[in-house]
């Protein structure tokens, strides 16, 4: 199988081309990427001596370069997204271009050169909070950033291609993951990295927040399983069972390297913050697919993959990405 991944220098893209190989050593995998300030080839560093791995740097919104890389494709998986809600407060406009703009594309190019899958990653926020119970994947969109919104307005153009085209399609919304290659501007690699070197954590209100987490391993074997198993036209929810509100995850991290608690430095909470998310992910267990990684074990592991390659994170986390969030936590 030939697979187009966009966006794979990311976070969950790179960790998912590595599954891919390991799982599926024979398939081949174009890695389309734009490289903005997420992408990092950093990530892939262990896969590009790979001869059935190709890296093209190129933006899903640019319509000539998509048609050109999905040329004799089995199957697409789109990463590619503008996906920190912070910056979508910010700055909206290039999450629209992004997220739905590009899915446009992707999704039309698809359809030009009959591509056999096309799978689009999602997230549970597109669901908005919920104080009881759990999303299920027919319930109402009702996100709340201008983040979640552009998510949710791919995942429409998602389906609408099925259903006017009968493009084969599918969707996969999971909850927050974590692990190793993750920007450091999300909440576990950048209360580690700030923690390793005594500076403040930045903490969002009380933290009493509610996520559930997955380990980013168990999700890319879920959009794996989806992606060979799933049933065209349907979404699939994806998450790890583990419920925690930020201040135990900030707790759990400062016992972990052993930092006291005195670190932590409420900020004003943000714009819309969302409560609690949680999905039922009875639909994709029914494929087969269950998470394997303990929460507390995986949460350490991650942690101690920061402690132990620094060379990765000390260079992102200099100059500009410095400025870009002593900025922002002062103006709150």
């Amino acid at each position: 199988m030939k697979i187009l991944v966009t966006g794979g220098a990311g976070f969950i893209g790179s960790n998912f081309i590595r599954l891919i190989f390991s799982k599926h050593p024979d398939y081949k995998v174009i890695n389309l990427d734009k490289l903005t300030y997420a992408g990092n080839l950093d990530n892939l560093k262990d896969i590009e001596p790979n001869p059935n791995y190709r890296f093209v740097q190129g933006d899903i919104c640019d319509e000539d370069v998509v048609d050109k890389v999905m040329d004799k494709v089995d199957a697409v998986v789109n990463f590619a997204a503008e996906s920190h809600v912070d910056r979508s407060i910010g700055g909206p406009g290039d999450f629209i271009h992004t997220d739905v703009f590009g899915t446009y594309v992707l999704l039309e190019a698809a359809r030009q050169h009959g591509v056999g899958r096309y799978l689009q990653i999602s997230t549970d926020e597109v669901y908005g909070s919920i104080n009881e119970g759990s999303f299920t994947e027919t319930d109402i969109l009702e996100p709340s950033s201008p983040y979640s919104a552009s998510k949710a307005g791919g995942d429409m153009q998602v389906m609408a291609y099925h259903t006017t085209f009968g493009l084969p399609t599918l969707i996969t919304r999971s909850s927050n993951n974590f692990g190793p290659y993750q920007y450091p501007e999300k909440l576990i690699p950048l209360f580690a990295t700030n923690a390793m070197e005594n500076l403040d954590l930045p903490l969002y209100g009380a933290g009493t927040n509610v996520r559930d987490w997955i380990y980013v391993t168990d999700n890319c074997d879920a959009i794996d399983i989806v992606l060979h198993q799933g049933e065209v036209g349907q979404v699939y929810n994806i998450g790890g069972g583990n419920e925690r509100d930020n201040i135990n995850i900030t707790k759990k991290i400062l016992e972990i390297l052993g930092k006291p608690e005195s670190l932590v430095r409420q900020v004003a909470d943000r714009l819309g913050h969302d409560l609690r998310y949680s999905i039922d992910c009875s639909k994709v267990r029914a494929l087969g697919w269950k998470p394997k990684y303990d929460f507390d074990e995986a949460l350490k592991e991650t942690v101690d993959w920061y402690v132990n390659n620094r060379w990765w994170w000390e260079k992102i986390k200099s100059g500009e990405f410095e400025e870009y969030y002593r900025d922002m936590y002062e103006k709150k």
